[in-house]
């Protein structure tokens, strides 16, 4: 199959402006956009909430007139038989006389009209229907920004993982450049084969965690492309961490805001799902009340015992009509402790979802209290261990020039050349913790749709 280039996906979506002729640097608001687009999981939720609209328009429809026709044609194959009493038969007085009643043919047409004039369980279901479609619509956007999140979330650790593999590469190149050294040296007799053949096996090492590395940073980039819903198959190319602006941010203090669990999606969520249950619980009630209804009816009736109903003025059919108006008036009066038991049902869910509400707020808070501390620390790693690095790298650099000159042993080489690859490690590590606990924080403000701009 042949590969489209990431552009001419893009021309699916929502925003189809430019054509490129090579493959285009993903950045994040890139991959947040096609994913809000292609995202299957979020295209269940839309389709939910469509589902939940037209749950609300079916709960509507109740207040509203229920008219129904109804058409019926009957052949009496055998009629029904009356025993009339004795006395009225005149031909042979004080015998019963059997009688068939009723015509052959039968035919009617009749419509039916109902109106709910007193229905509490449906009024309160056209007030609960306007809380189900918001209810439906949080879900929506508590889906959008699960999407958001985890798309960040692998985008940045597929940063790193680039920023880690430039690392291992880097390495790589020190280790051939002093294998080629030291063989060097060793030709000339002022190396030993021992030196040699350590560095080799420090150089296959990198080339085995490279390996590891690339294939891990596959799996990733397929991942985040089913999150996406992009094809595993479709090439991208993700742009380098941009390491100015965290180094800066690591600088100055951070104005973390306050927080305000209103703004978080789940707890919305949680609010409108009590709200539903407070309304189902008045629904339980409002079986308490009685129901009045209007009904009206009108049928058209036609006999015959021939099969000519329809034959207009040649027919031996009569045809008789027949309406009438009334009020239906439903009174409940025992049902086993039905009612009573559903009520109970509902005040014991509201107490469950006052829990799981208590349970949310401490969990929110105590996420936004984590992401706080976890950036105060991410960016003090991130301080800390770029002066490592740098030290750590220019302790390698003399260490090597040290070696060349026959100043330093292999030992101290290969030491400094691991502090340094630690150092980088580390420093790396605390670039990732610090993105996942900035979008943490972002989450606790519930402004992750902010990252699409």
């Amino acid at each position: 199959m042949k590969k489209w280039i990431i552009p001419f996906l893009f021309l699916s979506s929502a925003w189809t402006t430019n054509v490129y002729a090579q493959t285009k640097q993903l950045s994040l608001q890139d991959a947040l956009r096609f994913a809000l687009d292609h995202n299957q999981q979020l295209a269940v939720s839309r389709l939910e909430e469509q589902i939940g609209k037209q749950k609300t328009t079916e709960i509507r429809a109740q207040a509203l007139p229920q008219l129904n026709a109804t058409g019926t044609l009957t052949d009496n194959i055998k009629k029904q038989v009356m025993v009339l009493p004795g006395a009225m038969n005149t031909a042979e007085p004080g015998k019963p006389m059997a009688l068939e009643v009723g015509t052959t043919w039968n035919a009617a047409a009749s419509g039916t009209l109902t109106q709910q004039l007193f229905n509490q369980s449906v009024f309160t279901g056209l007030q609960a229907a306007r809380a189900g479609e918001e209810y439906y619509s949080l879900q929506t956007q508590q889906t959008t920004e699960d999407v958001i999140y985890n798309v960040s979330a692998l985008y940045y650790g597929l940063l790193v993982r680039q920023e880690k593999l430039s690392v291992i590469q880097s390495n790589i190149d020190k280790m051939t450049r002093l294998v080629e050294t030291t063989q060097s040296q060793l030709d000339n007799g002022l190396a030993k084969r021992i030196d040699l053949d350590r560095i080799k096996v420090s150089l296959v090492n990198y080339q085995t965690q490279k390996t590891q590395l690339e294939n891990a940073l596959k799996i990733d980039e397929n991942t985040l492309k089913t999150l996406m819903g992009m094809p595993s198959s479709e090439a991208i190319d993700l742009p380098a961490l941009a390491l100015s602006e965290i180094e800066q941010k690591a600088a100055v203090t951070q104005d973390f805001g306050s927080f305000n669990l209103e703004n978080r999606t789940e707890f919305k969520v949680l609010k409108k799902t009590e709200e539903l249950q407070q309304f189902q619980k008045k629904a339980y009630v409002s079986e308490y009340f009685p129901q009045l209804s209007f009904n009206a009816q009108y049928s058209y009736n036609g006999l015959s015992d021939k099969f000519d109903l329809f034959k207009g003025g040649n027919t031996t059919a009569q045809w008789f009509g027949m309406a009438n108006i009334g009020l239906t008036l439903k009174i409940p009066i025992f049902d086993g402790f039905a009612r009573r038991s559903r009520v109970n049902q509902a005040n014991l869910t509201l107490q469950q979802i006052s829990k799981q509400l208590e349970l949310n707020k401490l969990n929110l808070t105590t996420s936004f209290e984590n992401a706080r501390l976890s950036i105060l620390n991410s960016l003090s790693t991130i301080k800390t261990q770029k002066e490592n690095v740098a030290l750590a790298d220019e302790v390698y650099a003399s260490t090597q020039n040290n070696y060349n000159l026959g100043l330093a042993n292999l030992t101290d080489l290969l030491n400094a050349e691991t502090s340094l690859t630690e150092a980088q490690n580390t420093y790396n590590e605390a670039l990732l913790q610090y993105k996942l606990a900035e979008l943490d924080l972002i989450k606790s403000h519930g402004n992750l749709p902010s990252l699409l701009n």
